[in-house]
């Protein structure tokens, strides 16, 4: 039989009471910034491709590479490697089980998401 109260009851009470931690969301954003650097690489192929193409198509392709959506793509592609390499950097130190407790594991998220905001802008200044 059905139970009468089941609408009166939430489907999944953890969401309405879960905090989200430093450590679980830079986990999901370095998953998420190793599937967007896909974005940027198959725009820069592309961009070879139509290189190796013939003119009128790379025109194309240099336009919007070069253009206000490539360059957008392009700096948030490079914040995005640097991102997934500090964080990669981080659970290689994780892997040595050093660092697990939960004040070094905050500032090494902290030290990530800072260190590649400002290796983004040290190369894009260098550049």
């Amino acid at each position: 039989m059905a139970d009468v109260n089941r609408g009166n009851r939430p489907l999944s009470p953890h969401l309405t009471i879960y905090r989200p931690q430093l450590t679980s969301m830079t986990s999901i954003l370095t998953r998420i910034t190793g599937n967007a650097l896909i974005l940027g690489m198959l725009m820069i192929v592309w961009w070879l491709l139509a290189a190796a193409t013939n003119a009128d198509y790379f025109a194309t392709a240099d336009a919007v590479v070069t253009g206000w959506f490539g360059n957008l793509v392009m700096f948030l592609s490079l914040w995005a490697l640097w991102y997934h390499t500090l964080a990669g950097i981080r659970h290689l130190i994780w892997d040595q089980a050093v660092g697990l407790d939960l004040d070094t594991a905050y500032k090494l998220g902290y030290a990530v998401i800072g260190g590649s905001v400002l290796l983004t802008l040290l190369t894009v200044a260098i550049i």
